[in-house]
């Protein structure tokens, strides 16, 4: 099949790679020209483990190809996927210019029967938008040319978005045309050989779906950090509390981790947006709003914690934390609304100096953080360490898991470890000569 992707960013790049792996000839389009000279020479402008070698693997084979160029590329293709940005606007809703923009690019050019299918995340009715351009500017150039939209929202979990896409635990589709239907049963073909997973519903619940299922388990882990409240209150340890509700089979144990907070560009954007629609509509998301409310709550504890600790020990001023990690989540270099940006600001504010690291994201966190004189970028987590009074774990990459801290606790001044992940065991930190304070757990502290 021959397909055109608009757009080269997370969701574009990986669905594109992934296509040109099972034998679909693709072409990735994007308006950065900078972007697409790379991408011509395999350089990746996202971290995303086995993204490169799938890449440079199709590149070679004439699988894939990148341009800029609108015309050639609509009328060389079949189906078109916009995969382009939907950010938050100011009030929450879902800005959908870029993806209006691409619909009437793709417009101007094409010429026979096409297949437009939104992997953008978008509002309910967003299909419906689509069509609507699309025979607006048909009608400018004086032409009819039969099409049919589709929603086909992705469900890629950074990180591991390879395996996602290749081994999809679904694959929805939206659509009122059988025609397109059969087109998008054949470009999924190959990841359905061992199972069918391919769900196809109306458009207005495709949409919804995506929607759904990142506010579904946002709601858990705001759930989980709310407990966590709770647990630390009254003494409780919220890891006993996750394996003893995990255990249950109505609950599971997925999304049940306690932490600093969830980021992203998913989870707070779409929970805004559904709550948006649903005000919209007349309807008060209570319970959508709580989540996000807790989510913000819950990005501010870990440096209430190290402010609480402090104050006993003269104040946070003039103090070094180390902080471990600084992307959203590991295996990725996404920064946006990472649980560290408030815990640095915050820090900031008390005249803290701060060591960072992350083994992937320093570059990209340069671009979220401005270099002050109470700022160093560290080489590694054993550099972060030198001479801090704390460490403070924000984000929990496998290289954290397994620390020699001997070197490391010689080379500090004060000794405690702030847990923002619950990743260590308190009473072998302990041992080691650490305080210990994490999330919803009791705090081990001389």
């Amino acid at each position: 099949m021959k397909i055109l992707i608009v757009g080269t960013g997370y969701v574009g790049l990986v669905t594109g790679a992934c296509f040109a792996e099972m034998g679909h000839q693709i072409i990735c389009l994007d308006i950065d020209e900078e972007k697409i000279e790379k991408l011509k020479k395999g350089i990746i402008p996202i971290y995303e483990p086995g993204l490169e070698e799938l890449v440079e693997r199709n590149l070679k084979a004439k699988r894939i190809t990148f341009t800029t160029n609108y015309s050639k590329s609509v009328k060389a293709s079949d189906v078109f996927f916009i995969a382009v940005p939907t950010p938050s606007s100011d009030d929450g809703s879902c800005n959908t210019s870029f993806l209006e923009e691409a619909v009437k690019e793709i417009s101007k050019h094409v010429e026979h029967y096409s297949v437009i299918v939104n992997k953008s995340t978008v509002p309910m009715g967003t299909a419906f938008l689509v069509k609507k351009i699309l025979l607006e500017e048909f009608e400018k150039r004086n032409v009819s040319i039969p099409f049919d939209v589709v929603s086909n929202p992705e469900f890629l979990k950074e990180g591991n978005a390879i395996y996602d896409c290749m081994k999809p635990d679904r694959v929805v589709i939206g659509t009122d045309s059988l025609k397109a239907s059969e087109i998008m049963r054949e470009i999924y073909a190959p990841f359905m050989l061992n199972h069918d997973r391919l769900i196809e519903m109306d458009i207005l619940s495709a949409e919804m779906t995506k929607y759904a299922a990142n506010a579904m388990l946002a709601t858990r882990i705001s759930f989980m950090n709310e407990l966590s409240q709770i647990c630390k209150k009254i003494g409780a340890n919220i890891n006993h509390v996750r394996i003893g509700i995990g255990s249950d089979k109505r609950i599971g144990d997925s999304f049940l981790y306690a932490g600093a907070g969830f980021g992203g560009s998913c989870f707070p954007k779409d929970l805004r947006a559904l709550a948006f629609a649903a005000k919209k509509v007349g309807y008060k998301p209570a319970l959508l709003e709580a989540v996000e409310e807790i989510n913000n709550y819950q990005k501010k504890e870990l440096g209430k914690n190290i402010k609480k600790y402090f104050d006993k020990k003269g104040g946070l001023e003039g103090k070094t934390i180390a902080i471990w990690g600084l992307s959203f989540k590991p295996d990725t270099d996404d920064m946006r609304e990472a649980p560290s940006l408030i815990l640095i600001e915050e820090l900031q504010k008390h005249g803290a100096h701060l060591r960072l690291f992350d083994p992937v994201s320093m570059k990209n966190a340069k671009k979220f953080i401005k270099d002050s004189t109470n700022i160093t970028w560290c080489k590694d987590e054993f550099d972060a360490c030198n001479e801090a009074d704390a460490i403070a774990l924000l984000t929990e990459w496998k290289q954290f898991r397994l620390v020699n801290f001997e070197p490391i606790i010689n080379n500090m001044r004060n000794k405690v470890f702030f847990d923002g992940r619950n990743q260590y065991n308190p009473h072998v930190m302990k041992k080691k000569g650490f305080d210990y304070i994490g999330i919803g757990v009791p705090d081990l502290v001389d």
